[in-house]
């Protein structure tokens, strides 16, 4: 089918995936870390505090994912979406209201679980378990509206910041995710209903059976993933949640550096829609043990850059793999174990990637607190990059023959 003609006959279903993905936004680092600079002076924090308090916000997060994700086994997406862009935007208004620093792990967790953890993860069980031959292509849609986040969101509020008070615009911002809800509502009036969609278009994973969380949490190819969904979700994490220290180590603006976030942006939708289209066409497995090599580059690039150009350079490798690791992974669990439980794997996946958000920030900190410069820090990063995708290459290699039709 014409991408064109797929998106109209599917809009509703397309459009309301692509808004969960924009307002997680407010949940996701990118956006949190605008605020870094006010909230430690706000509440005279150190990057290590700082770091700590939002480590263990995502941390609690991620293991409440672990059994919240497995909702979307069971509810309608207008259902559960609607609660958590509600919860979400009364997250926000507690960011802006809170006048003590330890009301803040609790804020840091609500904002994490809302919106980084649930919206994402329900638009992206939705994808995967509404589309089944264009899985890749509707992935890859629905998550333009994290993209169009990613690129507007910071360098709008980082410009308003300059005329407005950052407590007012989290007030904005819990306004736009409580206007969600109910256009979520509206876009699927006639939602595809995942339990009869389950019972007509079931997609089966290895050795042709549907792997339960349990299965898959005891199988050895989830253990050789877990590095290379840990990672990204770490060090992207840490990259954008010290963009402010980052910024100073490289003698640039802030705004000079979220300037930068567009193009990064730009460069991973066009990987996302190109890696939609290819695994559509070629399958994961050929694509995904080699997704994570640009982040080798780009993290090696940030270390060694000492101008704007450098770190450009930087953000395209980033947002290659960003592009990639917006549809692969996403399509992976599908593909290699099934749909029919799919929700309570990819909560369990999601838990992985959240504790990995959770983790970078925490240990970054700290390093920096200790004297570990974070251009070093950079270069372990890539090092880290490397090993995993030598694991996914031995693991996905070996589980690939045990795909329904391989031959």
């Amino acid at each position: 089918m014409h991408t064109l003609t797929f998106i109209r006959d599917n809009a509703r279903w397309l459009a309301a995936g692509a808004l969960l993905t924009f307002l997680s936004s407010f949940g996701q680092t990118f956006f949190i870390s605008i605020f870094a600079g006010e909230i430690r002076e706000g509440f005279d924090l150190s990057h290590g505090q700082w770091g700590g308090i939002y480590s263990l916000g995502t941390t609690v997060s991620a293991i409440l994912m672990v059994w919240a994700g497995g909702l979307t086994d069971i509810f309608r997406v207008r259902a559960i979406g609607a609660i958590i862009l509600a919860i979400l935007a009364l997250a926000c208004v507690a960011m802006a209201l809170n006048p003590v620093w330890w009301l803040l792990p609790l804020v840091i967790f609500a904002l994490r679980f809302t919106g980084q953890g649930m919206s994402s993860h329900i638009s992206t069980v939705a994808m995967a378990r509404w589309f089944i031959a264009a899985r890749g292509r509707a992935l890859s849609i629905s998550k333009l509206g994290f993209s169009l986040g990613e690129a507007v969101l910071p360098i709008l509020f980082v410009t308003l910041m300059l005329v407005m008070d950052w407590h007012l615009l989290w007030l904005i911002a819990a306004a736009i995710a409580l206007i969600g809800a109910p256009i979520l509502f509206l876009l699927l009036r006639q939602e595809r209903a995942p339990q009869s969609h389950a019972q007509s278009g079931q997609s089966m994973g290895m050795e042709a059976r549907h792997w339960t969380r349990n299965q898959t949490f005891r199988h050895w190819l989830f253990w050789f993933m877990v590095p290379a969904l840990l990672g990204p979700a770490a060090f992207n994490t840490t990259f954008f949640f010290h963009q402010v220290h980052i910024a100073e180590v490289k003698s640039l603006s802030h705004v000079e550096l979220v300037a930068m976030f567009p193009i990064y942006t730009a460069v991973s939708i066009a990987a996302m829609m190109l890696s939609g289209w290819a695994l559509d066409k070629v399958g994961t497995a050929r694509l995904i043990p080699w997704m994570q090599l640009p982040m080798v580059a780009a993290f090696i690039l940030f270390a060694y850059a000492n101008g704007t150009w450098g770190m450009l350079a930087g953000f395209l490798f980033l947002g290659v793999n960003t592009g990639f690791n917006n549809t692969l992974p996403a399509a992976f669990w599908a593909e290699f174990y099934g749909t029919r439980h799919i929700g309570a794997i990819k909560a369990m996946a999601a838990a992985v990637m959240v504790l990995g958000s959770a983790i970078g920030p925490g240990i970054s900190g700290v390093a920096i607190d200790l004297g570990a410069g974070i251009e070093m820090q950079f270069l372990w990063i890539a090092f880290f990059f490397v090993i995993s995708t030598v694991l996914m290459v031995i693991g996905v290699g070996r589980a690939k023959g045990l795909l329904p039709g391989a031959s």
